[in-house]
Parts: structure tokens; sequence; C-alpha cells
């Protein structure tokens, strides 16, 4: 199999493109710099606008995506639970990229009825790409059922979409950890997507082609080693804020924190970087004070509220993960549970991975 490849962090520094700085102002993260004048404040989202100073680099990933993304055949897989910043940083790769093409393929918003049929899975993505690229479906052209789904794809990908496209395709696959509950599916489709990605490395239309694979979680569907994407290409898995992360956005929102405060709230919220800038909003704007936001940090007066309603939701209609989790919180040290439901627990950010066993990620969540 093809290898994962080796990153010379000095050689990218060097070598890095220019960034476009009217779109990534905030690029370049200095954790020493303190705004010269009070920024204005702004609600957190699911993502992290492209303009915002509120955008906390992930050092080192970065700069090596924005280098191996004018690399042809590029392939870049963010690997991270959910509201851990995964989409800020894809949307600013795709931003240096801004004189390529970029499709952006979500597929948490299929319908199940597709994500069990590789046939229309193919054929869906197919004509979302056409319709983001602005050009008329040919499907209908290419699919031939002698050839198979897997094949008509790859042969509508190279002789109608890349030949097309004069200038490098950035197609980015996101939360494709939504394919890990269908199996045969996920082999089919993951096998074809590591074909393609190997035929960017001898066949010039296929170099146009550069991928970014995220996804929410490992894999537990036992893909082959030569048919996989998830082990080939620059793998980026983003970590909880550090207590320096937290102080330089604190700054931004014009804070200053004790150092007994910032372990307080390392302790409650384990550097989640959503619950983080929601916790330092509300505290700038002096909608709540600090013992407030610890006090009520896990009852239904809390500013995490709806964080915590959605996850227990989810719980809910799915027993053998509240399950799963009820046995997690009743031990103080990392348990064992079954694969499936570790990684499914760890996607949703409710519990970390240590080697084969999980715990829970922070006290918000355990409280």
């Amino acid at each position: 199999s093809a290898p994962s490849q080796s990153i010379n962090p000095q050689s990218i520094e060097q070598d890095r493109p220019h960034t476009n700085s009217s779109q990534l102002a905030c690029i370049e993260d200095n954790h020493e710099s303190v705004p010269s004048q009070p920024l204005p404040l702004e609600f957190p989202m699911e993502s992290v606008p492209l303009s915002s100073p509120y955008y906390i680099q992930r050092n080192p990933h970065e700069h090596h995506c924005y280098q191996l993304i004018t690399r042809p055949g590029d392939l870049n897989r963010i690997k991270a639970h959910r509201q851990m910043g995964k989409t800020s940083l894809m949307m600013r790769i795709v931003t240096q990229a801004e004189d390529y093409a970029s499709i952006i393929l979500n597929f948490q918003q299929t319908e199940q009825s597709i994500l069990t049929d590789i046939e229309k899975l193919l054929r869906w993505i197919c004509a979302n790409i056409s319709r983001q690229l602005n050009l008329p479906s040919a499907i209908d052209d290419y699919w031939d059922e002698d050839i198979g789904s897997k094949m008509s794809c790859t042969l509508y990908l190279k002789e109608y979409i890349l030949e097309k496209i004069d200038t490098p395709v950035v197609l980015v696959l996101e939360e494709s950890s939504e394919l890990f509950d269908h199996a045969e599916i996920a082999k089919d489709f993951f096998g074809m997507l590591r074909t393609c990605h190997e035929y960017t490395r001898h066949n010039e239309e296929w170099k146009k082609l550069r991928l970014i694979l995220i996804q929410s979680t490992e894999t537990y569907v036992q893909l082959n080693v030569n048919q996989s994407p998830f082990n080939v290409g620059f793998e980026v898995a983003l970590s909880p804020f550090s207590t320096t992360q937290v102080q330089t956005l604190a700054a931004r929102n014009g804070l200053e924190l004790s150092e007994q405060r910032y372990a307080q709230l390392m302790s409650l919220l384990s550097g989640h970087p959503y619950l983080v800038r929601l916790a330092l909003y509300h505290l700038a704007n002096k909608t709540i004070d600090w013992n407030t936001l610890i006090e009520t940090a896990s009852t239904d007066e809390s500013i995490f509220k709806h964080h915590l309603q959605r996850h227990l939701w989810q719980l809910q209609q799915h027993p053998q993960l509240y399950s799963a989790l009820q046995f997690v919180l009743a031990h103080n040290q990392p348990v064992q549970i079954g694969q499936a439901e570790g990684f499914k627990l760890h996607s949703m950010g409710l519990v970390t991975l240590e080697g084969n066993q999980v715990q829970i990620s922070c006290a918000l969540y355990r409280e």
C-alpha cells in the first residue's frame, strides 16, 4: 500500500504559499498578542467565519495542509469529534486553494435510502459535483450496469469532471463517518476512493484531484489495508484547546482570568473549543458571572443546556449508547466497552479514547 506522507515541517514553512490575508485575517496565531483595543464580541456558531478574530490556529496542522493542498493528488484527512473545529479548518484549506474548483459534500445531508444503496450514493455524488461546478449532468451517458456503479462513477469523474475543468479540483467529503454504519457500502465506497487516489500518482488528469476527507471518529468497518483511504495521505487529528490557547481566546474577548479560574475552566470543559468559546463569550458579554456559570453548568439553567439536551436526546434514541455511557460514568478510570459504541460516543465528544478503553471526556459531561 502507499505510505502516509512524511512531512518535513521546516521545508513546508519555507515553501508555504502566500495566504490571502483579506480572507484569512487570523491565520497567524500569536499566543502572546493581546488586542490593542476591544474586539467586537462574536457569538459562537458551528464553525468560525473566515474573517473572525476568534479563530485559533491549530498548529502545526494548518501550515502542512496549506502546502499539501497545492500538490498534485493531495489527500488530507481531518479527524475529530463534533464541534472541535473540523469545518473551520477545512474552510481555510479550501480558501488557500482559492484558484481551484472546490466541491463540498456532506454525508449528513444524505437520506438513509441513499446511504444504503451504493448506486444511489455514487449517482448522488456525481450529481452534486456537477451541480456545484455548474456543469450539466451527464450521468446517464456514463452509467453502464455492465461495468457496475463504481467503475461508472470513476469514469464520470475522470472523463467528464476532470477533463471539463481546467484547474485542479478540491473534493471535500464531510462527515464521512456516516457511512461507517453501513459496512458493505463503506467498503465499496472507500475502496473506490482509495483507487481514485492511487490513480493520482500516475495519471495526469487524476493528478488534478485533491481530496479532503473529514471524519468524526475512527472507522469501525473492517477495510482491506490496500483498499482504505484512512492509511494514506496526511492525517490531522484535532486536539482540544490547551490552556495557552484558552488564555489567547480569553484575551481576544477582553477577559482577564486568574490562573485558578483557568484551571477550573479546563477541568470543567477539557478545552472543548465550542464550549470554551461559549463560556468566554457569555462572561465577556456579562450575561453570566463566573460563580453562576460554574454552579449551573450541568443544569437546565446552564449556558450549555442546548448542547447537553441535544446529546441527551441522541442518547435516548440509541439505547445501546445510553447504556454504554452509563457504564463509563459508573467508573472513575478508563473502561472497555464495545468498539462501535466507543467510537460513536467518541464522535459525539462524550468520551476520550485511551487505547482500547474510554473515559468521560470532561467534568461537565460527568456532572
